[in-house]
């Protein structure tokens, strides 16, 4: 199947990580890509499975979570448009943890051992790849002192920033805001509260004229004001994600 994008998505992404020339750029259309349409929910990476292709996100949004044994499940990020989904099996064979996604999407998928290679001969994508799996680490510390040391309200505040600043960076803002993809369970799952009080304070971010809420759009009326309640410094994106 051919299709206008996978290469394309891709080279945005790493030349927000670095600088990438000509040939890096042929190279990485070069590569084999197979696209596939997914529905909601559907798991492109699964704990303990063996892995030999990559997933790189083209539309659509996807969350990373761990699951307890209880089956209570906590989201350690999610993912926009751009993000190839587990860079860090370029390296580790077996994955130790999930990625769902919760739109509609699709899926452009690479066998690792091409983009090992690529990786390899042209050193300014392996570095681009290298800084990548980088900002998700940094993503993910700042994601546990969220959930860990911050309250209710500043918790979502905060995660609402992030969304805001890598779907900026993505392009994916319109003149209506910004489409909120995730369900009230999955922010719950995401912040470690229940949906009962993630309703509670998103109508409270609302008061506070900090956003405006219809469905699942919302706008940002005071992103000073936001990002004050989310004590967000969108330093630990490294301008990048």
């Amino acid at each position: 199947m051919v299709h206008e994008g996978g290469a394309e998505s891709l080279i945005r992404k790493l030349e927000r990580l670095g600088t990438l020339d000509s040939e890096d750029r042929r190279r990485l259309c070069d590569l084999k890509w197979k696209f596939q349409r997914v529905p909601r929910s559907f798991l492109a990476v699964e704990e303990g499975e063996e892995i030999d292709q990559c997933c790189l996100l083209i539309d659509g949004f996807a969350c990373r979570y761990k699951e307890a044994a209880t089956g209570a499940r906590q989201i350690v990020s999610f993912h926009i448009r751009g993000d190839l989904l587990d860079v860090q099996h370029l390296l580790l064979d077996q994955a130790d943890h999930n990625v769902q996604v919760i739109t509609e999407a699709t899926l452009a998928w690479i066998a690792k051992a091409e983009l090992i290679r690529v990786a390899w001969e042209r050193p300014a994508i392996g570095k681009a790849l290298w800084r990548s799996s980088l900002v998700d680490s940094s993503i993910f510390r700042e994601w546990v002192l969220n959930v860990g040391r911050r309250n209710a309200k500043t918790r979502i505040a905060h995660m609402l920033c992030e969304f805001v600043a890598r779907c900026e960076a993505a392009g994916l803002e319109t003149k209506h805001g910004f489409q909120l993809p995730m369900t009230q369970q999955q922010i719950a799952d995401a912040t470690g509260m229940t949906h009962v009080h993630v309703n509670r304070t998103l109508r409270s971010l609302d008061r506070d004229r900090a956003i405006a809420r219809s469905n699942n759009q919302f706008r940002i009326l005071d992103l000073g004001r936001l990002r004050t309640i989310g004590d967000f410094d969108p330093a630990y994106l490294h301008a990048a994600a």
